[in-house]
Parts: structure tokens; sequence; C-alpha cells
């Protein structure tokens, strides 16, 4: 794997940052394009960088001219999208990886845990629909001329800029003002949280392995909790109590349309995930952080700037609103 050129369409997301670090630990020659917009996560020295608006058709296919082994596609949601990259890219590419969601799978899944041959099927999110008509689109690719494709579906993947409940960092600053918290359903539901180091160490010994192509993997920790075990771990690394109120998630969705569909398209429903694919080809592959050790890291980088402790208005006043009315 050493010496291969692999270029990021995109590399300084959440989940994107931590894979361009380890890519260059590993020795991969790296090439990141985005929009330059962003400075909350740097990129790792060694990694040239350009700036180019991918979906700019004349922009991205100055950067297609060039032959890369690998292509990682971080940025690609939507067909159209991905039609664009891959046709710029034809010839020119000895992977393309499309990088997917785990919410993409059937849900509510009709067993546990979710592996790669868990139907796709989300009627309740147009986001995870999206990525399932990529990944139909691509899977086509692959068995009408053998374009050479690898899906990764990663789970809820998180780095110290991000709560991992909608509204950020709303639920942590009511909890320390002593005020309740909405959590979904009866907090019960079985959840499965990825530091996005961890999700690095599963995804870069992919790029350029030949027993990808054609195939599926998702990435995640085994690390898994119910959603107030979330709350609470977060509660308890901002030095506060949780004051948990339950509320159900079409409640929710019926006040706060766009809260609710990320709770009824992914979060109510219990995800708990199976990584046997992934470790036939990455055998030595854990993941090693637990969340008591990510909701330390997310506190420490919020509270050093008062400025990254914004709270969503919009979901506060929610809250107020479904607490109201679910605790008299």
């Amino acid at each position: 794997m050493t010496g291969l050129r692999v270029l990021f369409l995109g590399g300084t997301g959440i989940i994107s940052s931590a894979s361009s670090w380890r890519a260059v630990e590993a020795g991969l020659d790296l090439t990141v394009v985005n929009r330059g917009k962003t400075s909350t996560r740097a990129l790792p020295p060694e990694a040239r960088v350009l700036t180019a608006d991918v979906g700019d058709a004349m922009a991205f296919a100055e950067v297609a001219g060039q032959e890369f082994d690998v292509v990682v596609d971080w940025l690609a949601f939507t067909p159209d999208q991905v039609r664009a990259r891959t046709d710029a890219l034809r010839g020119r590419v000895g992977q393309y990886v499309f990088i997917s969601s785990a919410s993409a799978y059937q849900t509510p899944p009709a067993r546990l845990p979710i592996t790669e041959s868990t139907p796709l099927r989300n009627p309740f999110w147009q986001y995870s629909r999206n990525k399932i008509a990529c990944e139909d689109l691509l899977n086509g690719l692959y068995r009408d001329e053998g374009y050479p494709v690898t899906i990764v579906r990663p789970s809820h993947t998180y780095d110290r800029t991000l709560v991992p409940f909608d509204g950020g960092w709303t639920i942590v600053e009511r909890m320390r003002r002593g005020q309740p918290v909405v959590v979904h359903g009866d907090g019960s539901s079985l959840w499965t949280l990825t530091h996005h180091r961890d999700f690095a160490r599963g995804l870069v010994p992919l790029l350029g392995h030949p027993r990808t192509l054609g195939e599926a993997f998702q990435i995640t920790s085994d690390d898994v909790l119910t959603w107030d075990q979330i709350a609470h771990t977060l509660a308890a690394a901002a030095g506060v109590t949780a004051q948990i109120v339950h509320v159900p998630s079409d409640a929710i969705a019926a006040i706060h349309p766009a809260w609710g569909a990320g709770l009824l398209g992914d979060k109510t429903h219990s995800a708990v995930f199976d990584n046997t694919k992934l470790r036939q080809v990455v055998p030595d592959y854990v993941a090693t952080i637990p969340f008591e050790t990510g909701a330390r890291e997310i506190i420490t980088w919020h509270d050093e700037d008062a400025s990254r402790r914004r709270v969503d208005a919009d979901i506060d006043n929610a809250m107020n609103t479904l607490i109201a009315r679910y605790t008299n």
C-alpha cells in the first residue's frame, strides 16, 4: 500500500480528517481537494492540497485529468454527483471509494446485528434514499463495465467537534443550566458511536486492496450504548447530571420535522453492527476509543472557546415545548 497515489475529495470533515492523517502515516501519497473554507481540522503537512470546488465540472475535470490509484469521495450525496465523478475519472483511477451511510440499511432493521447483506431501504429519510440511489448506480457500473468501485458505510461517526445529539451543544448547555433534556423513545434503544480515528483505522487498509472491488464494507465501533447512557456519559464529562425526559420520536417530528426526520429515519431504531466482513480484509481492525473518552474530548474542545458552544434556538425551544407537554 505504501506509495499509492490517493486523492481525497474532501478531507477536512469529521470522518475524513482522521483518515487524512492515517493515510499519511501509512505512507500514502495523499492529495486532498476541497474548497479551503474550513480551518477547524488541520490537514497533515505531508498532504498536497488542491483548492477547488469538486461540484464545478470544469474545476473537477482539471483534477480528474491526473491519474490516481485511489479516489475516495467524501462529498457525493446524490446520483448526479456520483455520475459526474465516475464519468470524469473513467480510465484514470484504480479504485473509486464511495462513502455511503449505515442509515441506508433497512429501517427499522428486521434483525440485529446489521451486516453488509442487510437490505437497503429507508422510507423515512431522503438523505439515506439518495445514498441508496448512489449505491445502485455504482453497483450497475461495476456489473456492466467492471468499474473499480468500493462502497464504505460509516455509522454515527464523531470527533471532538460533534455532540452526537440533534442541536449539538444545546443538550450540554441545558444540562449545565440544570434544565431537563429530551431523549427520544424510552432511551433504551441501542446505538453505535464510532470515533473518527477508529473509523480511519478501518478505512485506510481498504485503499488499493484488490479484494475490495465490487464490495461494500461497514466500518463501525463495537461500542454500543443506549441513548440514555450516551446522555449520562456526556453529562458526566461536563461535570453535571442529566435530567432526562423521554418523548416519542413521532411527537418530536410533529413539532420539529428536521429533528424528527433524523430520528425516524435513523436514531430511533437500535443499530448494532457486525464487522466480520471488514476484519476478513483488515484482520487487525479494532476500535479502541470508548465514548467515555470521546465525550471528554468533546467537552474539552468546546470549553476551550466560547464561540464553539452554540445553542440551536429551534431545538432548545422545541425541547421546552415537549418537556412541558410530557411532564404535566
